[in-house]
């Protein structure tokens, strides 16, 4: 089994969607709907659709909205105007597609409520009684909302979303920017920080901050292309990670 060296790493740092919540596939049935409304009524029938195995991986987790928006439409040969916040929702605009997106988004978790995934609260636990302080980040503005509703904000001494994105003007991933601001909030050096992570974009980022661990969760059958963007360990279930403490560590 793969393992977390206490002895060495300080401090872990989760991504929110798809690692702590079970919201990922609620994102990406949100923007399925989106961008194949879009494409039907702007491209003709014959236009490829949105699929969520392969461009909500490629494009858009982990993402900021906007990004994911232009990165999608940037693969379909489609630029559109960036609008503005007065957009209406599903306008043909890059606010527009966003502002439609987070509308469904919150929609959905309303009826559905939040999951988490047992194993990551048993491993964030363990790693607390360990002496490691956890971190959590989001790209989403609804993190706080999301980790609230799942009753797991108290697991983590810091928070990074993305009000906090906003507000700091942080770049979204695959800039380490939002992993940098929780391992600084925390006290703990990157190269003694662990990223745990399920997104390509996320694996970058943590890989470019020069982060101590890049751990992947694969829960979208992309083990290699995570290993490729960076990722120490590739998992497909936090269960199946440990914490170690070195020899060398060892009192």
């Amino acid at each position: 089994m793969a393992g977390v060296d206490v002895t060495r790493i300080h401090a872990v740092v989760f991504d929110t969607d798809g690692v702590v919540t079970d919201t990922a596939r609620v994102h990406a049935a949100a923007w399925k709907h989106v961008f194949d409304a879009f494409i039907q009524d702007n491209c003709g029938r014959g236009a490829p659709r949105f699929d969520i195995r392969a461009d909500y991986l490629r494009y858009v987790d982990g993402r900021p909205r906007s990004d994911g928006v232009r990165a999608f439409l940037a693969s379909r040969g489609i630029t559109l105007p960036e609008g503005g916040p007065s957009d209406p929702p599903g306008a043909p605009t890059v606010h527009g597609l966003s502002r439609a997106k987070d509308e469904l988004f919150v929609r959905e978790l309303d009826r559905r409520g939040v999951t988490v995934f047992p194993s990551t609260v048993a491993l964030v636990g363990a790693l607390r009684r360990s002496g490691c302080r956890t971190g959590v980040v989001s790209a989403s503005r609804h993190c706080r909302q999301v980790l609230t509703a799942a009753g797991v904000t108290g697991l983590f001494d810091v928070l990074v979303d993305g009000d906090d994105m906003a507000r700091l003007g942080l770049p979204g991933k695959p800039d380490p920017a939002l992993f940098l601001e929780a391992a600084a909030r925390l006290g703990v050096a990157p190269a003694e920080t662990a990223v745990v992570e399920d997104a390509l974009a996320g694996v970058r980022a943590g890989r470019r901050g020069s982060f101590g661990l890049v751990v992947a969760v694969d829960r979208g059958g992309q083990a290699e292309a995570l290993r490729a963007a960076g990722a120490d360990i590739v998992v497909t279930d936090l269960a199946a990670l440990t914490i170690t403490r070195s020899s060398a560590g060892a009192s």
